[in-house]
């Protein structure tokens, strides 16, 4: 059975082994990314700044106009950025990548199935309602945790067909944005401790292939997770929905459909 996956972060780490490896199995693979030399040997290469609001909704015209039936939609893409950088909307670069193109791609693209890689499981960090865009207090790991938590309650939100998945350290990433001892010293814990690529991914191969029958399912490094977390909290799923609706109108990014 021939699927259509599309892959954010597709050009580095476990989004380009998904990529490769799902493309070697007779997928048709759409592959998202930023770097065009990285996107060379990859699937349906499409060059897009994702935490770029007006950059994503022309990719996923794009998407739709070609391939209208997303079998899967798999959600890799992140960067660290140790100082605040605003995008051109005027947005937090961390959440409008991290968290605000995974919105809009599974808004966008109606998937069967959605696999959300992030933090699931991970209780450090909050939801900073009054300050999403950290004009006040930015740092790298606030950033990093807060946008964590918003995926997890975009599961909530684009439920059901909808994984949250925390694969738990693994020998991943892009590190060129961190200083060059802070990547020398992932880098190191990295070859220590972290799991091979393949490790990391093999369960998303079993849910392309097999969806789950849970409307929501969040898994913590193979730990089934209870759907009552407070991290997983419908009335926050539902404030968020709003107040995301109201930042893209607000950062004058919404349009009429």
């Amino acid at each position: 059975m021939t699927r259509t996956i599309v892959i954010s972060g597709g050009t580095d780490g476990m989004g380009r082994a998904m990529a490769l490896a799902r493309s070697r199995r007779g997928d048709e693979v759409i592959t998202l990314g930023s770097n065009p030399d990285k996107g060379r040997d990859v699937p349906h290469f499409h060059r897009v700044d994702l935490s770029d609001v007006d950059d994503t909704r022309r990719v996923i015209e794009a998407i739709n106009e070609r391939w209208p039936n997303v079998d899967a939609l798999l959600l890799f893409a992140n960067r660290q950025a140790p100082r605040r950088v605003e995008t051109k909307q005027g947005l937090e670069q961390t959440f409008a990548l991290y968290y605000l193109s995974r919105y809009l791609l599974g808004k966008g693209l109606r998937p069967r199935l959605t696999v959300n890689v992030a933090g699931v499981g991970v209780t450090k960090g909050t939801i900073h309602w009054d300050d999403l865009q950290l004009a006040h207090g930015y740092s790298m790991v606030k950033a990093q945790l807060q946008a964590g938590r918003c995926n997890d309650l975009l599961g909530v939100i684009q439920s059901p067909g909808y994984v949250l998945y925390h694969p738990g350290f693994t020998r991943s990433g892009d590190l060129t944005p961190l200083p060059k001892p802070l990547r020398l010293a992932i880098r190191i814990a990295a070859k220590l401790k972290g799991q091979p690529i393949e490790q990391a991914i093999h369960p998303i191969h079993d849910w392309i292939d097999h969806p789950p029958d849970e409307p929501l399912l969040a898994v913590d490094r193979g730990r089934k997770l209870p759907l009552d977390l407070p991290t997983l909290r419908p009335a926050d799923a539902r404030k968020l929905a709003e107040k995301t609706e109201q930042l893209l109108t607000s950062a004058g990014t919404a349009r009429s459909r």
